[in-house]
């Protein structure tokens, strides 16, 4: 059985869940293979159970991503504005001594 809690407080929906796998083998005469031929269904029964909840977040952590997010964007523009800073500087070196060409 399923159960899946909705967004209403305190309801919750019960469903059920199937699987179906199908599998074929040729029977006869002309084919030599040997059994019975005809429709066999079997049931494999596995309980589970799967809960499906909706929490709100708190403040605090919405502020915290946010400035997580911040920092990350800083961080990344700190370390290409060094690389192209460092480049150019080599390349100036390059173009002073006359190496560039």
């Amino acid at each position: 059985m399923l159960s899946i809690c909705t967004n209403k407080p305190h309801q919750t929906l019960h469903t059920n869940q199937f699987a179906v796998t199908r599998h074929q083998k040729p029977v006869g005469s002309f084919t030599g293979e040997q059994g019975l031929p005809g429709m066999f269904v079997t049931y494999e029964l596995a309980p589970m159970m799967v809960k499906y909840s909706e929490k709100q977040k708190s403040f605090f952590h919405f502020l915290t991503s946010v400035c997580a997010i911040i920092g990350g964007v800083f961080t990344v523009a700190s370390l290409i504005d060094s690389v192209v800073y460092h480049s150019s500087r080599a390349i100036q070196k390059k173009i002073e001594l006359g190496k560039l060409n």
